[in-house]
């Protein structure tokens, strides 16, 4: 068996319209939002009474995907620490490749997004960056210069 590609990536929000806005400045696209239950989303994902909102947004170049879900029911749980450092077991963040990091950076900034540390030089290859968004969202930003 060989995987064809990568769908999405998931992330659960609990304000579902100021992470769109975020990764709508970035550039990505929405692709459609409604609410999801039933049977068989409960089978699929194995909680019981799911409500919930979910949006898609695709990369400009229709290969990545970010799937948005908020939970009506059962309320969302938070990790502890809220914003845990980059040596956390788990996923930390989504790195996506941009024109201007100095320009991507300042209109994330609009939407709240911190610098996580600084923007670096990787050699002579990519300026790199990671910014944390709305819900302590880590996103990285990669500027190809080489």
């Amino acid at each position: 068996m060989t995987i064809q590609r990568m769908d999405n990536v998931l992330i659960v929000v609990e304000d579902l319209d100021a992470v769109i806005a975020f990764f709508v400045e970035l550039g990505m696209e929405l692709e459609g939002r409604g609410p999801i239950e039933g049977r068989w989303v409960e089978r699929v994902i194995g909680i019981d009474d799911v409500r919930q909102d979910v949006a898609m947004l695709r990369t400009p170049d229709g290969h990545g995907r970010i799937e948005l879900a908020m939970f009506h029911a059962p309320k969302a749980i938070r990790p502890e620490p809220k914003d845990a450092p980059a040596n956390t077991l788990g996923m930390r963040r989504v790195m996506f490749a941009v024109d201007d990091i100095e320009d991507a950076v300042a209109r994330l900034r609009a939407h709240g997004a911190e610098l996580v540390g600084e923007v670096m030089r990787y050699e002579d290859v990519y300026l790199l960056c990671y910014v944390r968004g709305p819900e302590g969202i880590v996103v990285g930003l990669a500027e190809q210069i080489g």
